[in-house]
């Protein structure tokens, strides 16, 4: 576990948040995208949040994608697998998908996942345009991510502000404390917002980045200009923008826009300036937000200010290495300081003697702790280095016949025809129906190789040290 003990008092611990926005242009995925995920940077990664936008969604590509995984999202789980990662949920609308991705230790303490989305492109019919949102508590604190894509060109700045606050309105989520986006303690926006730098000329800013002299058009970006009279967007953090705006480049190059203007319809394209379109921004919940809350309930201030989350950026940058899209992906890594608000598993799982395809296998679970369980609860069986919860061998159902009572022991059969004939390392996860996610795990235990492994041919007889 990457999570670290932050000073010596209060139990606090940072855990380390890598996220990414890239509008990826319709185009398929590159080979590899290690170095987007930076998976040998240390301390290493607790948490990913990936949100793509323009994702390839023409109507038989859409279709396909709701009964297979789409290849962005194929690619990602195929990388962050072998390294313990677990993908958590998605949400998709259209063009727009948002991916969460956590390592194991951290997924019984991720619950209360809920997501949502809004279309504004189209006059809302298509969502060729507009927001989608994962939210959940981690470890007791509410956390909300909004992947956005805002309406484009130069001169609408405010229509996009307009979408900014209609997504926030309409956003709801069935929790009782956290019924919208702003009601989460924490809330990172993010996408391709579409902002462009206002007023500058093409050669001054392609000078200028050309100089790495950013901070010369920093005044103008139309985000940072806004956010000088618009409360809302003042209640948001952004890191510096120190790295190269993002759009347009040539596809396949580190050039921005080269293209001829085209003529359409008697109207003469231009070359696209290069703009800060891909952000990422942040929000603490403001204090007297807080202090209104704890009046409706039962937490005191002293409570809240133990329970305080602090959100600190490491890295905000853009990698230009990837060409399959005219926008660079942006990357942005944080930490989340907290304490934890809950630290102990809903459930408990056992494995119960040695395991292999010889003999019917037995586990027990207990509940520990109340929450709505069902009686479609299962338990699945997973190969180390799983993807996500339906990434399963084989799995048993809890209890049919009624819900398991707090504390119960309940012992569980799992058929020797439906477990895996060779060794291999496994965990056993409860899956959770109503909270739709993995909620507890066994320890890792071994699964021995079975003598109808040999019968089967799956393997070699050996004899006195020979292959037969």
């Amino acid at each position: 576990m990457s999570a670290k003990k932050v000073g010596s008092t209060g139990g606090h611990q940072a855990f380390r948040l890598h996220m990414v926005t890239w509008n990826v242009g319709t185009a398929e995925p590159p080979a590899d995208v290690r170095s987007l995920l930076q998976l040998d940077s240390q301390p290493t990664t607790d948490l990913y949040v990936i949100g793509l936008q323009e994702v390839n969604a023409t109507p038989v590509r859409y279709i396909s994608d709701l009964i297979v995984e789409d290849t962005w999202s194929h690619l990602l789980m195929e990388t962050l697998a072998p390294e313990g990662y677990i993908k958590v949920t998605s949400v998709r609308m259209q063009g727009l998908l948002l991916i969460l991705f956590a390592k194991q230790v951290h997924l019984p303490f991720i619950r209360d996942i809920q997501s949502t989305y809004t279309r504004t492109g189209l006059f809302g019919y298509w969502g060729n345009k507009g927001g989608i949102s994962v939210r959940f508590s981690f470890y007791g604190e509410m956390l909300c991510f909004l992947n956005c894509h805002l309406a484009a060109h130069m001169n609408y700045a405010l229509q996009r502000m307009d979408e900014f606050e209609y997504i926030l309105d309409t956003q709801e989520f069935d929790m009782f404390n956290t019924p919208q986006v702003l009601d989460h303690k924490v809330v990172f926006w993010f996408g391709d917002l579409n902002f462009r730098i206002a007023d500058h000329g093409m050669h001054f800013l392609r000078s200028s980045i050309n100089n790495s002299r950013f901070n010369l058009l920093w005044d103008r970006d139309q985000l940072s200009m806004l956010k000088k009279k618009e409360p809302i967007l003042q209640e948001f953090e952004e890191g510096p923008l120190r790295f190269k705006p993002t759009y347009k480049f040539d596809r396949f190059s580190e050039t921005y826009d080269t293209r001829a203007p085209r003529t359409w319809f008697g109207l003469t394209g231009k070359k696209r300036k290069p703009a800060w379109t891909d952000r990422i921004l942040w929000r603490i919940k403001p204090k007297a937000t807080e202090i209104e809350d704890e009046k409706s309930s039962t937490a005191s201030s002293a409570d809240d200010d133990e329970f305080s989350v602090k959100v600190t950026q490491d890295m905000y940058t853009c990698d230009v290495s990837y060409g399959v899209s005219d926008h660079k992906p942006v990357i942005g890594t944080f930490n989340l300081e907290m304490r934890k608000k809950v630290e102990t598993p809903l459930v408990a799982l056992t494995v119960e003697g040695i395991w292999s395809a010889d003999e019917d296998a037995i586990f027990t679970y207990t509940i520990l702790e109340n929450f709505e369980s069902s009686t479609f609860d299962w338990i699945g069986l997973y190969k180390i280095g799983f993807k996500s919860a339906s990434d399963y061998s084989t799995f048993a159902w809890v209890k049919d016949d009624e819900v398991a009572a707090n504390g119960e022991v309940v012992m569980v059969q799992m058929n020797k025809n439906e477990l895996p004939l060779l060794a291999g390392d496994y965990v056993l996860g409860y899956f959770s129906t109503n909270m739709q996610t993995l909620i507890a795990f066994s320890p890792n235990f071994q699964i021995l190789e079975s003598k109808r492994a040999v019968m089967e041919g799956l393997v070699q007889e050996n004899i006195n040290g020979l292959e037969k």
